[in-house]
């Protein structure tokens, strides 16, 4: 057998990158102080391994059952990950230090018809009891162990041979093969492909829940997320009782689904229609705010987009963009100077998406652009309306997709009027009885929603 060296090397926690020496700036992804002290080791000889044959297949005759998903009854958990948890995938979710990501785990691992591993490396066996008092879990099949060493709770899975195995968290894991400290890029790695290997091999599904860092990434290297099959982001203001699941890679389903919960004393519950939820606060027709609406996966979601635009009276003038791109709107503020002759270079803005959403999609363009308009000039937007559209730096109004369904969102919701691009009205197969406003320029469009 042989002996096994040791050396000390410095990784990069953001791509992975191996110095001898410590170095400032990553040569790799140009980044500063990411480098961190490892342990590595090495052996002096390499051993001969026996080639083994493998079979080929054909991808036509490759049957895929979608029915073998396993199932987290919590209907807005299965929407995230595409319909449930397939069999030999790794789910890596990630959040905020008391988010509420055991606790989501935790309800969802209740509802789950199978055997269930809940593998807790922070917390006593009593702590997860005391939990699962509070959130009013029974079940005779969820299993309780609390271990960090690997070693041990790969042995357990050969042992109870579960359907789901919940790791919390991966960061607390520890192979006791290598020197390195529990946490380290090292032992989240090597920890996280052993445990894949696992489930492929046994074909349980593994949920591994992560830490964040002071930035809000995913702590450990880069290579964890290309690692799992999906990476789920639980994210949500502690102040606020909503929280969003976010996926940002998913391998069996889609990457713009969201789903939403609001917490309270006895855990997460669902929010069915979260248009409803973020509408419910609205007060009058105010200036500044204007409802829109967002695709969310499959799903339109409406919300209240609200600006509030004062006089700079001292010095460079704010921009603070809460929920929405800050680049995206220094681009509508300077095609508002541009093309609808707004004076805003000596004006504070200030845009908030409410209810916490963090929107990406350029559909609410028009939306921002209405609400900055109407709190500069002082006029509320147009009663019970919906506002659709991008804005190009042509000061157009270009189409959007799903326009059908965000049409019928807002008329289920009560809005008698939507104004939407005029590209988009030939892709409208289904009359309905809203008030359909098609705008081509943004000029034009402000008009009409001010009127």
């Amino acid at each position: 057998m042989t002996k096994a060296k040791k050396k000390i090397v410095y990784v990069c926690t953001n791509c992975g990158y191996e110095s001898l020496t410590w170095l400032g700036k990553c040569p790799m992804c140009s980044e500063w102080n990411t480098f961190t002290e490892e342990v590595k080791e090495t052996k002096k000889e390499k051993s001969k391994k026996l080639l083994k044959e493998t079979e080929v297949f054909s991808l036509n005759n490759v049957v895929v059952n979608e029915e073998e998903r396993i199932k987290t009854n919590v209907d807005e958990f299965d929407r995230v990950l595409g319909g449930g948890l397939m069999p030999g995938s790794v789910v890596l979710i990630a959040g905020d230090p008391g988010i509420g990501k055991s606790t989501l785990v935790m309800q969802a691992a209740a509802k789950i018809n199978g055997t269930v591993l809940y593998v807790t490396g922070e917390e006593s066996v009593m702590q997860i009891k005391l939990r699962s008092t509070r959130l009013k879990i029974k079940s005779n099949n969820l299993l309780v162990l609390a271990e960090t060493d690997l070693d041990t709770i790969k042995s357990t899975i050969k042992k109870v041979s579960p359907s789901v195995v919940i790791v919390d968290s991966i960061q607390t894991v520890n192979n006791p093969d290598l020197e390195n400290a529990a946490g380290t890029i090292t032992q989240i790695r090597e920890c996280t492909l052993s445990l894949m290997g696992e489930a492929k091999k046994s074909a349980f599904a593994a949920l591994l829940v992560g830490h964040v860092t002071k930035e809000g990434f995913i702590a450990g290297p880069k290579v964890l997320e290309h690692i799992v099959d999906a990476v789920l982001q639980f994210e949500g203001e502690k102040n606020h009782s909503y929280r969003i699941l976010r996926a940002l890679k998913n391998r069996f389903g889609n990457t713009n689904e969201i789903g939403i919960f609001e917490m309270h004393s006895d855990g997460l519950s669902e929010v069915k229609n979260p248009s409803e939820i973020f509408l419910s606060e609205r007060y009058g027709n105010t200036t500044g705010a204007i409802v829109t609406s967002s695709m969310e996966g499959t799903r339109p979601v409406l919300f209240e987009v609200q600006a509030l635009v004062t006089p700079s009276g001292f010095g460079n003038p704010q921009r603070v963009a809460t929920g929405f791109d800050y680049r995206r709107l220094s681009i509508l503020l300077a095609v508002l100077q541009k093309r609808a002759g707004l004076r805003l270079s000596s004006h504070n803005v200030f845009l908030n998406m409410a209810g916490g959403i963090r929107i990406f999609e350029p559909a609410v363009d028009l939306a921002v652009c209405s609400a900055i308009t109407s709190s500069l000039s002082n006029k509320p937007c147009r009663e019970s309306t919906v506002v659709i559209g991008e804005v190009g730096l042509g000061g157009e109004i270009r189409s959007v997709g799903n326009i059908e369904k965000r049409i019928q969102e807002a008329y289920k919701l009560g809005f008698e009027n939507i104004v939407i691009p005029k590209n988009n009205i030939k892709s409208i197969k289904r009359k309905s009885k809203i008030n359909v406003i098609p705008v081509e320029n943004l000029v034009s469009a402000i008009e009409e929603i001010l009127s």
